[in-house]
């Protein structure tokens, strides 16, 4: 018992003050850098009360800054929960949120319009360009797998063919993708390649909040998912054996993770590494597999990894920004191997 209680006396010390105090800590630093050098208390009192000593740092601050800073918490807690129920869900350590073919759909549907705009010349390689046009063909090419997903994933008993089959969806999908590179020219390959790296900084106030709502919807399904993911660690059968209904749960948790990632990589491109490591951190830290722990801490975990990396990403001190995906390799993935490593490999964490 009083094991028990000390374990459930740290988790409460690190969900509810160790973990969200350092969002605080990041969050209020993120917002801090840039090219402009702000003072904190001007940083503060543009947060907190709306107002600055000068028009152009207020501006600054509301128009960039902060937009960048809440996509980067938003997409840190999307991409960290979709992957923590693709890992459940496929019993696999390696799975993460894009294992559906929800990226691969994604970047599709972005290199249709943007690859193949050059042919129609004009009035159209000029939206192909805009914000909007990529999110929308980013979404609509999310979307089309998700359907397919679902569809096939009624059809299905066993979770691991519908893995299979997001895989080759993947596949298909990076194949006419580099169809489509072969064939097109210099700056339709530069716009795509550029929306590959993923961006955090390129959200208005308008984006934001329609990304805020699909994610926060994702986030309300995991939620409501916490006791049958629990039941799916230890087998389908045996949730079965507990009343769970395997396929509708399976869609639920596709529907969730379609959100979450989809969200994500429309509005911010493909960003790696965050939600497959994050979930394996997170449960090597807490030594837990209860999602009732490891939902809010695997979302505070990817938020923290998320603005840590685009902290880095700016170069502080400097006027470049690094792609957020390379950071988000080059940071997490040692880490996690040294954690790995240190806890004497990654099935003491996985499904206990």
């Amino acid at each position: 018992m009083s094991s028990a209680f000390q374990h459930n006396k740290k988790w409460n010390f690190r969900l509810k003050i160790l973990l969200p105090c350092m969002i605080m800590v990041l969050f209020i630093l993120d917002v801090s850098l840039g090219s402009v050098s702000i003072p904190l208390e001007q940083i503060m009192s543009a947060i907190f009360l709306g107002e600055t000593e000068k028009a152009s740092w207020l501006h600054i601050i509301r128009e960039f800054r902060l937009p960048k800073a809440l996509t980067a918490l938003l997409a840190g807690a999307g991409l960290a929960i979709s992957g923590l129920q693709m890992q459940t869900l496929f019993r696999n350590p390696m799975a993460g949120p894009y294992v559906l073919g929800i990226s691969s759909g994604a970047s599709l549907g972005v290199a249709l319009v943007v690859l193949a705009s050059y042919s129609l010349g004009g009035l159209f390689v000029e939206l192909s360009m805009g914000s909007w046009v990529v999110v929308l063909a980013s979404s609509t090419g999310s979307f089309l797998v998700l359907l397919a997903v679902i569809a096939l994933s009624t059809r299905i008993r066993d979770s691991i063919s519908l893995l299979i089959i997001g895989l080759m969806f993947g596949s298909v999908a990076g194949a006419v993708v580099s169809v489509l590179k072969f064939f097109s020219e210099a700056k339709q390959l530069q716009i795509y390649l550029i929306w590959t790296f993923g961006s955090l900084s390129g959200l208005n106030w308008d984006e934001l909040y329609i990304l805020s709502i699909l994610l926060v919807v994702g986030l309300l399904l995991s939620v409501y998912l916490i006791k049958p993911l629990n039941t799916l660690l230890l087998s389908e059968n045996y949730a079965q054996s507990m009343g769970v209904n395997i396929r509708r749960i399976r869609i639920l948790i596709v529907i969730s993770t379609s959100l979450l990632a989809g969200g994500v990589t429309a509005f911010c491109g493909p960003i790696a590494f965050i939600g497959l490591a994050v979930p394996h951190l997170t449960r090597l830290l807490f030594n837990t597999s209860d999602h009732k722990v490891l939902i809010p801490a695997v979302s505070m975990s990817g938020v923290i990894i998320m603005l840590l990396c685009d902290i880095v990403s700016q170069l502080p001190g400097s006027q470049y920004i690094l792609p957020i995906n390379a950071i988000t390799s080059l940071i997490g993935a040692p880490v996690v191997i040294w954690l790995i490593l240190s806890k004497g490999g990654i099935q003491t964490s996985f499904g206990r």
